[in-house]
């Protein structure tokens, strides 16, 4: 029996490196392989990507998107990638409702592609590109509590559309270019367990696991796994649409740093 899911944190990697076959994507590249196949196929797809913050929340209302290919220095068959998957503005309007029913103002805009946050992961699951997609901006102040309540505001999209928040549990760029040392392999593992408990415990209450998700700089090593919170903060949006702790969750390694995703 397929699970009907609401939401789902991925970490997405490193750019285009997952469809260009590089070795350390390969788990990523079977985790969500996986995922796609144990949970029921949505209707319509809504991401939070970590590359695309406004200073209100944006929402793409195109109703073919290009896409952005926003990285830098990789081969010519990065740039030649194609998923064509059609946007969705009826649904890009439902999501602003949604939002302005809960007091926070966004606008849509129907010029803006999507970004690899989107078309990498959603490549490697959905590789037929038939699920229509739009996708959500992050906001630029990085408030923790602000990207809790948009989730708690799309509670209302029901179960067949899928939120998806595009990010990476690891997220220290200078540390992936660096050799693995034990103290480094502590912190990431120190934050990746306070990250599965958050996430995954049961026995938390649901205030408490707000205040955690709010306070996370309190976190073992969270300044060193996240010098800047942006590939943090979909996990908030996915959190505040589910209010519970997550359904499963996949522990993997990704470019040789220990990463997860949560199902919910």
């Amino acid at each position: 029996m397929t699970h009907k899911p609401r939401a789902l944190f991925l970490s997405h990697g490193g750019g285009p490196l997952p469809l260009l076959g590089d070795d350390g994507h390969r788990e990523l590249v079977d985790c969500l392989k996986g995922i796609a196949v144990q949970i029921k196929k949505p209707s319509a797809i809504i991401v939070v990507s970590a590359h695309w913050e406004e200073d209100i929340p944006a929402i793409t209302s195109g109703k073919n998107p290009s896409l952005i290919y926003d990285y830098f220095g990789f081969p010519d068959d990065a740039y030649n990638i194609q998923y064509p998957c059609p946007g969705e503005p009826l649904l890009a309007g439902r999501v602003q409702r949604l939002l302005e029913n809960a007091g926070i103002t966004s606008r849509l805009d129907d010029q803006r592609g999507f970004d690899h946050g989107l078309f990498v992961p959603l490549k490697i699951m959905y590789p037929d590109a038939d699920i229509p997609c739009v996708q959500l901006s992050l906001v630029n102040s990085l408030d923790p509590r602000l990207h809790l309540e948009i989730g708690r505001a799309l509670q209302g999209l029901g179960n067949d559309v899928l939120v998806i928040g595009s990010g990476f549990s690891f997220h220290n760029m200078k540390a992936f270019f660096a050799p693995v040392t034990s103290e480094s392999k502590a912190m990431n593992e120190s934050f990746e367990g306070w990250l599965l408990a958050a996430c995954s415990d049961s026995g938390i209450d649901e205030a408490e696991r707000v205040q955690r998700f709010i306070q996370w700089e309190k976190a073992p090593a969270a300044r060193y796994c996240h010098p800047r919170e942006e590939h943090l903060l979909p996990l908030h949006v996915c959190y505040g649409i589910a209010q519970t702790n997550c359904f499963r969750r996949f522990e993997l390694r990704i470019l040789n740093r220990k990463s997860s995703m949560y199902l919910w």
